[in-house]
């Protein structure tokens, strides 16, 4: 992998891991369609790494949030009132809506890592990916602000990130939506996916820091993985930002569009 490979994989992970058309699937199809051929083991390891630097940017963003429900969160322990401050609940609510990604991520890792070799499914799951979003609009009231979450939301949202595990499903587009058949607003559903991204993309990066260790070569892979880190973090953020000002004013059928038009291209000259 080269340099300017990583750039420009590391950009698209960063713009496409918040705005709802896929991360992973694109990072399937760029290298695809530019002809670029990298290891199986080494590509995965690099998509799920260049991750954290998509991480960092939601902690540059959410820093106060993070902080602020983090010692809520503690300090409702020690109290032994877990659950009477608004901003401790969202702490429980979190682990609740990360705990079916995990769970499943772990039992099927193997099969989940098959389908990233996949283009043609990653043009299926695309599709998917539109379909939920169009659900969403059409669906969900709006109505409901972030404090009003509650345990049944976060499980809703929580088991619409398993689809997430699939190339072409997207993170953020899939549980946006089901923050959003829930009836909240735009702005709320993305804030509480972005926040509950924090948890899966540090868990998915350690267990992938495994495998790093193990790839002949590492030396030589080091750098533009770095590079690629640092190229995610400056479009992540970016992307955080534009996306929750676009969806206090805009729907998400772009996005739906975009993924139909991507994903039948992709099922068609594949």
């Amino acid at each position: 992998m080269t340099f300017l490979q990583a750039i420009i994989l590391g950009i698209v992970q960063g713009l496409t891991e918040f705005i709802p058309v896929s991360s992973s699937g694109h990072l399937v199809l760029v290298p695809h369609f530019l002809g670029w051929h990298f290891g199986k083991e080494q590509g995965f390891i690099f998509d799920v790494l260049v991750q954290w630097g998509t991480l960092f940017s939601v902690f540059i963003y959410f820093w106060h949030d993070l902080v602020t429900i983090s010692k809520a969160f503690v300090r409702g322990i020690l109290r032994r009132e877990p659950f009477a401050e608004t901003d401790s609940r969202m702490g429980w609510y979190l682990i609740v809506a990360t705990l079916p990604a995990v769970v499943v991520g772990l039992l099927g890792k193997d099969m989940i890592e098959h389908a990233f070799a996949s283009p043609k499914m990653t043009g299926y799951f695309l599709l998917l990916t539109a379909m939920l979003l169009v659900i969403a609009e059409t669906a969900g009231r709006r109505n409901r602000p972030m404090e009003e979450i509650t345990w049944l939301d976060s499980l809703v949202i929580g088991f619409s990130q398993v689809l997430a595990l699939l190339p072409g499903v997207s993170r953020s587009g899939a549980t946006i939506a089901g923050g959003m058949t829930r009836h909240l607003d735009r702005s709320a559903a993305a804030r509480f996916s972005f926040l509950m991204s924090v948890p899966v993309m540090l868990g998915a990066g350690v267990l992938a820091l495994k495998d790093l260790a193990d790839l002949p070569a590492l030396n030589d892979f080091f750098l533009p993985l770095l590079v690629g880190f640092m190229a995610a973090l400056v479009s992540g953020y970016i992307a955080i930002r534009w996306l929750i000002a676009y969806l206090s004013k805009h729907s998400l059928y772009l996005f739906a569009v975009y993924c139909s038009v991507l994903g039948l291209i992709v099922i068609l000259s594949v």
